[in-house]
């Protein structure tokens, strides 16, 4: 899935929180349901079968705890959680897909299913083989059994080393004190970073740590993770590209030039993300634009991490999720530029966003109520985040109740609705879609402010009644506004 992750430490961000995030967007051409759900420990699978690669795991001997969740509303592909917040206040983000290289793929393969050959008792018959784990399993196998955030992370790492994967993803874990991120390499290997307290980390579809100590990984493990073998896997292979004098020791070296890529898809497709959402973060940190920029869109070494000019906040969050480069001439709704510079890169907040999850754990709040799921569903410069407390038995039903038939019965539905009347006229649904944003976060805020442990259930139902009124009421705005357009529109007085 093309996806776009920002991840935030507890001193970066306005109120002490760990916060994560994620865009989830289809591939071209396609649009997938989502819905929220939470899965209780007894609708938990207790052997768990992949859709897509067929693999088998046994779970019978592991006791799991309530989590939300953001599966897909049609599961012919599988479950393909997404996202949620445990009962331990652990939260998960799974996955964004990531690029690598030959060299990686060559020293590792991916782990893909095989299908069987022939028929059973024919002399050339060969069974099939499963493949490995991947997006649509993550969440499911990781989130119900851990922890903490670093307990993920190795749980995560352990069935990577045991079942492979097919594909290279990124993984985002946290707990109430800290952020890690993990980077799947090859189909056995991966390696995780701790962000740093005081900073956020950006990532669209590419491997991403820049900075890796195996030392560290080694031994203490206080700010890097990595597969026991790593050491020896990337000495053999030849993948550390890191220019040494005589005797230098290799501990530390840059996995974004080892393992990932720089191609000129990235520097259509994937850096350009990055340069937009730290732009917008840190605006006089570097500078962004014009023959002397730090960085320019397409720039192989924009940092992975950074610490921001002012605390990070929920805003903030769903802002640079949804940035289509405001403000250059790279904007698909703007004036500046040319009509290819206006299309020349790929927006954050882009028609196939399907759903976004910003996680937030608050260490300051009562029991029950530290974990936050803000909601968003649809393209991003279009929706709202609607904060929901993650620990409940069940989530409302305008956010559940998705299927395949479009239905205003349906938050996804009713959000790419409003999406797509009021893509055609942009500007003269600005306002509205601004000011309905503005009354959906501070519903948000204020039932955060009030809640009650006990209540908490109840106090997501009230707030999603108010969302379904104000979303309704925005749908009708932007339809008129979009069919006072129609190209067919005609009134005596035009003459």
């Amino acid at each position: 899935m093309p996806c776009t992750t920002i991840l935030v430490g507890k001193r970066a961000t306005y109120d002490g929180s760990t916060i994560i995030a994620r865009n989830e967007d289809s591939p071209n051409g396609e649009f997938c349901p989502k819905r929220m759900q939470v899965v209780l420990p007894a609708d938990q699978p207790r052997h768990y079968r992949s859709v897509i690669s067929h693999l088998e795991i046994d779970l019978s001997g592991l006791v799991p705890v309530r989590y939300s969740a953001v599966p897909n509303a049609l599961t012919d592909e599988g479950v393909w959680a997404a996202s949620g917040i445990n009962d331990h206040d652990v939260a998960m983000s799974a996955t964004e897909t990531l690029t690598t290289n030959e060299r990686v793929l060559g020293a590792d393969p991916l782990v893909e299913l095989r299908p069987a050959v022939g028929k059973p008792g024919d002399p050339d018959y060969q069974p099939e083989v499963p493949g490995g784990i991947g997006e649509e399993d993550i969440v499911t196998l990781v989130l119900p059994y851990v922890r903490s955030a670093r307990e993920g992370v190795l749980r995560l790492g352990s069935l990577l080393e045991r079942y492979g994967t097919y594909e290279m993803n990124g993984i985002a874990f946290s707990d109430l004190d800290e952020v890690w991120w993990l980077e799947t390499v090859g189909g056995h290997h991966w390696i995780a970073r701790r962000v740093p307290d005081d900073c956020y980390v950006t990532m669209p579809n590419q491997l991403g740590i820049d900075r890796f100590d195996l030392s560290d990984a080694e031994r203490r493990g206080k700010s890097y993770l990595c597969s026991p073998d790593l050491r020896t896997w990337i000495a053999d292979n030849h993948l550390d590209l890191t220019v040494r004098t005589t005797g230098e020791p290799g501990d530390v070296f840059n996995p974004r030039e080892a393992f990932g890529s720089a191609s000129d898809v990235d520097h259509i497709y994937n850096t350009p993300r990055s340069w937009s959402m730290q732009r917008w973060l840190n605006p006089h940190g570097s500078v962004w634009e014009g023959p002397n920029a730090d960085y320019t869109p397409e720039s192989d070494d924009i940092p992975w991490m950074r610490r921001p000019e002012h605390l990070i906040t929920i805003e903030d969050v769903k802002h640079v999720l949804s940035l289509h480069y405001q403000g250059t001439e790279f904007d698909c709704y703007g004036a500046r530029g040319t009509e290819e510079t206006r299309n020349r890169y790929r927006p954050i907040g882009i028609n196939r966003n399907d759903q976004l999850s910003v996680l937030q754990l608050r260490p300051y709040a009562p029991e029950g109520l530290r974990g936050v799921q803000w909601m968003a569903f649809g393209s991003n410069p279009f929706n709202a985040l609607v904060a929901l407390f993650a620990q409940v038995d069940e989530m409302p039903e305008y956010l559940s109740n998705t299927s395949a038939q479009v239905s205003t019965d349906s938050f996804y539905w009713t959000n790419r609705l409003i999406g797509a009347l009021a893509d055609s006229c942009f500007n003269g649904c600005a306002a509205d879609i601004e000011r309905y944003q503005q009354k959906v976060g501070a519903l948000g805020h204020r039932m955060l402010t009030l809640g009650d442990a006990h209540e908490a259930a109840k106090a997501n139902e009230r707030l999603v009644r108010e969302l379904r009124r104000q979303t309704g009421d925005l749908l009708a705005k932007v339809l008129l506004i979009s069919s006072m357009g129609m190209r067919n529109g005609f009134a005596r007085s035009d003459g």
